[in-house]
């Protein structure tokens, strides 16, 4: 499937230079002319977001800060996460005999329920899912879930946002000079833009216009500037509180071993409480 390129005309010039960008069927055209408020809200969002320092060298998995903030911001606009669950009924009926005219005899009548597509974010008939450093599996079962929501009428475009691979990297390396998180953000199999392309051109979202929006170098708020929450400490202090974390986590276990989502925001609180008294 070839990609398309109507969000050079329909998003600001600002956006358009922080993020990178990718669609199939003109999705970013369709958006705004099939939901132009809901479009408008998108575009809010993607001028907000900043990544920081510590979204790059503190660790996190796919639902850490970054997406906590993006998917907090939707929900503040009145988006919501959302499950839609099909469920098939199966009725089979069978002739009396060879001679009967009507299929008269049932002799099956039950149910099939599919457990359901997961959407980070839902509004009316616009789906947005954020895979900040997700495997990348999750894109397969995205994109399985955007082509059945589209085909049974019930969305005209999605949204996914992930992060662009080469220009985090060089955030990582060049502007941070971070090795440990130009190696950890360096794995090939967790979600990206390039993961991303591999399957918008092989066509897995269907007929559903998709566009895919990669945060990068350019989405960077600079050297130095604190994530909202944690203006009471350094970068510095933040990744030495989550060593000593899992390094604790790793002498209880015996081995190695990762702290959750949870656990770090646990841990980097901790921190900017204590600093935050202090002060």
């Amino acid at each position: 499937m070839d990609l398309t390129y109507s969000f050079k005309d329909v998003f600001s010039q600002d956006i358009l230079d922080r993020y990178t960008f990718l669609e199939t069927r003109n999705a970013a055209a369709v958006f705004k002319a099939s939901n132009p408020d809901h479009f408008k809200e998108l575009a809010e969002v993607l001028s907000d977001f900043k990544l920081y320092d510590a979204d790059i060298i503190i660790p996190g998995g796919n639902r850490g800060k970054i997406a906590y903030r993006l998917d907090k911001h939707f929900e503040e606009l009145g988006w919501r996460a959302v499950r839609v669950t099909t469920e098939s009924k199966l009725l089979g009926q069978m002739k009396a005999s060879m001679n009967a005219k009507t299929y008269d005899v049932e002799f099956m009548n039950t149910s099939v329920v599919n457990p359901g597509f997961e959407v980070d974010n839902m509004k009316d008939r616009v789906a947005i899912d954020v895979e900040w450093n997700a495997k990348d599996g999750n894109l397969d079962r995205d994109l399985a879930a955007y082509r059945s929501l589209y085909d049974m009428g019930l969305i005209d475009v999605t949204t996914l946002i992930t992060r662009d691979h080469a220009g985090i990297r060089r955030l990582a390396g060049e502007d941070l000079e971070s090795p440990d998180s130009y190696r950890r953000l360096g794995t090939s199999t967790t979600t990206n833009m390039a993961k991303l392309e591999d399957r918008m051109t092989r066509g897995d979202s269907g007929g559903c216009p998709l566009l895919g929006i990669g945060m990068t170098q350019t989405t960077w708020a600079g050297k130095g500037v604190p994530r909202p929450g944690e203006e009471h400490t350094t970068v510095d202090e933040l990744y030495e509180a989550y060593l000593k974390a899992k390094a604790e986590r790793e002498k209880a276990k015996g081995g190695k071993a990762e702290l959750s989502d949870e656990e770090i925001d646990e841990v980097l609180e901790s921190v900017e409480e204590e600093h935050t008294n202090n002060d």
